[in-house]
């Protein structure tokens, strides 16, 4: 594994020490992967883990009494733990609040979990849900559709141009009526951090409360879900370094406690009839059927490898030098609209962008033939480019990460000016 830098020296995108660790990477050195804000990739670290779980500890937890069955059990609890200690869950003693970590398939599982099994515990008609216009599809549709089921009204934060959500817009939008306000911490598209905590304070003020998907801000940042207000906060495990199929919703826990099941079957119940049954306690509750035990563990390595081999300060440095570098490159190249604000600091490794008159496909299958990796489409938030008047509601996107260097950006400037001459030999 690479050696831990400080923040300043993991500004020097000269210098790459990480793409070592990237199995991927590292076997294909001509490769610039700039679409980690879709998925990472994975240390060498994390692929370990999940063939040393099967190798080593292959049982289905919580099922049986056996050596193999306990080690896994005991596995999955270190994670729930850990994952709770990095999301600042902890209790009155600084311990950390396990029980409150529910495992799902994805954030999208996540935020749908609590669209179905809390909002219509709180919602009603005439009630009120509050969302941003720049939330993924995953933190929209399940609000829609919670609104529509419960005859309550979605309403629409809109941001200044330059991606700010105006203090004024949040008083005016969250009052007495609002129950829930969701909110994408940092957008996928824009690259912009959401004024999260004041949202926490609006929606609490009136007695609500706010549900945040950390999909885009965990891979990048240190999360304090009480410093934020949050009362639920969901991310995806592929997006920060770990396997793909791994879910995480933290909620409070009397909040938690309130909610029924959204899936139902075997390891969820404390005991079944043959007229109804006793869910399992939170946790489990939540859980039903054989979880992906080995991608959880996996999960636990991924996780440390970021927070405390590569570190959130160094992961910050790295990719504010990268962003500002890209950012002043693309802007030199004269054919390139920039999409979100223009300070290079408040992108968080997210920037989009299109080439006049090229499509976003067009130019993404180009960049490929370069080895440039990019995203291209309307990025599962079409009211957001709809509403900036994107021309066929796409753009390209280039996210950038820790284990990008330099001659990624390069490449990518190299690719963009290929784009551009072929429509204009």
């Amino acid at each position: 594994m690479s050696d831990t830098l400080t923040a300043p020296a993991a500004a020097d995108i000269d210098r790459n020490p990480y793409k070592a660790d990237f199995p991927l990477l590292a076997g294909n050195p001509n490769l610039a992967f700039l679409d980690s804000g879709a998925t990472a990739q994975r240390p060498a670290c994390v692929l370990d883990a999940q063939r040393r779980f099967y190798e080593t500890m292959n049982a289905n937890p919580l099922r049986g009494l056996y050596s193999l069955s306990v080690e896994a059990t005991e596995a999955i609890a270190a994670v729930r733990g850990q994952i709770a200690r990095l999301l600042g869950a902890v209790d009155e003693r600084g311990r950390a609040c396990a029980r409150d970590i529910v495992f799902t398939r994805n954030a999208s599982e996540s935020l749908n979990l609590v669209a179905k099994s809390f909002a219509p515990l709180v919602l009603g008609p005439g009630d009120e849900v509050a969302i941003t216009i720049m939330e993924h599809h995953s933190n929209l549709i399940p609000w829609q559709q919670a609104a529509a089921a419960a005859g309550a009204k979605l309403v629409y934060l809109y941001p200044a141009p330059d991606g700010t959500l105006p203090a004024d817009e949040i008083s005016a939008k969250i009052g007495p009526r609002t129950k829930i306000a969701a909110v994408g911490h940092v957008s996928n598209v824009m690259g912009v951090e959401n004024p999260v905590e004041q949202i926490g304070r609006a929606v609490h003020a009136h007695g609500g409360y706010l549900v945040v998907d950390g999909a885009q801000s965990v891979p990048h940042m240190a999360v304090d879900v009480a410093a934020l207000g949050a009362d639920f906060y969901a991310f995806s495990a592929h997006k920060a370094l770990g396997p793909m199929g791994i879910g995480v919703l933290w909620g409070r826990h009397e909040l938690l406690e309130r909610m029924p099941p959204m899936l139902t079957g075997g390891e969820m119940i404390d005991s079944v009839t043959e007229t109804g049954a006793v869910w399992a306690p939170v946790p489990e509750k939540f859980e039903a059927g054989t979880q992906d035990a080995a991608g959880i563990y996996a999960t636990g390595a991924a996780l440390t490898y970021l927070v405390d081999q590569v570190g959130y300060e160094a992961v910050a440095s790295r990719e504010r030098a990268l962003v500002r570098y890209a950012m002043d490159e693309l802007a030199g190249l004269g054919f390139v609209d920039l999409i979100g604000p223009a300070e290079a600091d408040r992108h968080h490794g997210v920037i989009s962008f299109n080439v006049r008159g090229v499509h976003p496909h067009d130019v993404a299958s180009i960049l490929d033939m370069d080895g440039v990796c990019i995203r291209a489409g309307h990025h599962c938030a079409q009211p957001l480019l709809a509403w900036l008047k994107v021309e066929n509601l796409a753009c390209c996107r280039a996210s950038l990460a820790f284990y990008n260097d330099r001659a990624d950006i390069d490449a990518l400037v190299a690719g963009l000016k290929t784009v551009w001459s072929t429509f204009h030999a």
